[in-house]
C-alpha cells in the first residue's frame, strides 16, 4: 500500500510540474510569435507605475 501511495505521489507531482512547464513555454512562444509589437506592453506599464518607488528588501547596490 505505501508503494501505490508513494508511486502516485510522485505521478501527481510530475502531472503538477510539467503542466507548470508547458504553460511557460507556451506562453512565451505566443508572446514571441503573436506578441507583434506590443510584446513588453504589460511590462512597460508595470515600469511606468514604479517609477520612483522605494526598493524593498533585497541587497544594497
Amino acid at each position: 500500500m505505501g508503494g501505490y501511495i508513494m508511486d502516485l505521489t510522485i505521478v501527481a507531482l510530475l502531472i503538477v510540474a510539467i503542466t507548470a512547464l508547458m504553460g511557460v513555454l507556451v506562453n512565451g512562444i505566443g508572446e514571441k510569435v503573436f506578441g507583434g509589437k506590443h510584446k513588453t506592453e504589460f511590462a512597460d506599464q508595470s515600469a511606468r507605475m514604479q517609477t520612483g518607488w522605494k526598493t524593498v528588501g533585497g541587497k544594497k547596490k
